[in-house]
């Protein structure tokens, strides 16, 4: 049985977190932008911190698994 649930969390993650996407932190001229489709090296910096957080409390301490098979 293969466990998918690393893989889902983290496609998800890395699409909803993708600076420039939905939304910018922080952004060119405001704190927050959206949709704006541009990126700067902090933004990268800050979407990565917040995405290693968050797939850190999804993996290990929530625990999700999704088996196949």
């Amino acid at each position: 049985m293969a466990d998918w649930g690393p893989v889902v969390v983290a496609v998800v993650l890395f699409v909803v977190l993708s600076p420039g996407v939905l939304f910018q932190l922080p952004g060119k001229g405001r704190v927050v932008e959206f949709a704006n489709m541009q990126t700067s090296g902090a933004s990268v910096f800050v979407h990565t911190i917040i995405f290693f957080g968050l797939i850190t409390i999804f993996l290990i301490a929530i625990g999700i698994h999704i088996t196949t098979g």
